[in-house]
């Protein structure tokens, strides 16, 4: 089997693992809900009443009664209960009932939102595939890589934020060269990966508008591999509850991609969103 076999019965097995991996109960096509709780309130399709923590408290507080059936960590809420939030070294995790969870997510703008998951959901019950350009080893890039200097950061824009920035921290520069032009891209820390979105001439066209990601690591040798036959799409793609970066201007390219995943069809091949 050649080297570029191999990497096409690679990228089919992974492609196939990602259309398995969005249909799982904490899948993206299962998230139904992501709402700020800002004052005591209801939450739409779930019991129970929400009320934020005060300041510097991790997560938010749950009025409820044994009759709705929520528990919390395991215990059955009979009154009131705090549900720790995401950043918090342990977190708190919400059952409603045989499919629906909730986690609760610190916001970027400040606050923190109870985020609900169906495992039952219409987006699940309707899903067909993603779509995607088949694999080309052409679109395996060899760029260079370069550290910036220590808390060099980037002001990120979000689908939801109305045009205001979230600094992310850039821990180096990519960089390569493509039809005689140099590209200077900034991919922001995700774990233990760095995370480029990025769109190109096919956004809005053949691929999903907003633009694509890329999960990268760095080579030992100075250089970072940009397979963008590895290229999925965000996760507001699959559920208008998420809230995804947006390209910054320098990871824009004027030329087209044709490689990776380009939208989420439905069973009857339209656009599962559109």
């Amino acid at each position: 089997m050649s080297d570029a076999t191999a990497e096409a019965d690679a990228w089919t097995t992974y492609h196939e693992r990602r259309e398995l991996a969005v249909v799982q109960p904490l899948g993206s096509l299962a998230l139904v809900t992501t709402q700020l709780v800002d004052a005591e309130q209801e939450i739409w399709g779930v019991p129970g009443r929400w009320a934020p923590l005060p300041a510097g408290e991790s997560g938010l507080r749950v009025i409820a009664a044994a009759a709705d059936g929520i528990h919390v960590d395991g215990e059955l809420v009979d009154g009131e209960a705090v549900v720790r939030g995401k950043d918090d070294p342990n977190p708190g995790e919400v059952v409603f009932g045989d499919t629906l969870r909730g986690f609760v997510i610190a916001q970027g703008g400040g606050g923190y939102a109870l985020r609900v998951w169906d495992a039952e959901s219409e987006a699940i019950r309707d899903f067909g595939g993603i779509d995607a350009y088949d694999y080309d080893p052409a679109w395996v890039v060899t760029a260079s890589w370069s550290e910036n200097p220590e808390g060099t950061t980037l002001g990120f824009e979000h689908l939801k934020d109305d045009g205001k920035t979230r600094e992310e921290v850039i821990p180096g520069r990519i960089t390569f060269e493509r039809d005689g032009v140099v590209y200077d891209l900034a991919a922001f820390k995700s774990g233990r990966a760095l995370q480029l979105v990025f769109a190109d001439a096919t956004s809005g066209d053949t691929t999903y508008s907003v633009g694509r990601f890329l999960f990268l690591a760095p080579n030992a040798d100075g250089t970072i591999t940009l397979d963008f036959n590895r290229a999925v799409l965000p996760p507001c793609a699959f559920s208008y509850a998420f809230n995804c970066p947006l390209p910054p201007k320098q990871n824009r390219f004027p030329f087209a991609v044709e490689a990776g995943e380009k939208n989420v069809l439905a069973k009857d091949g339209a656009l599962l969103h559109g």
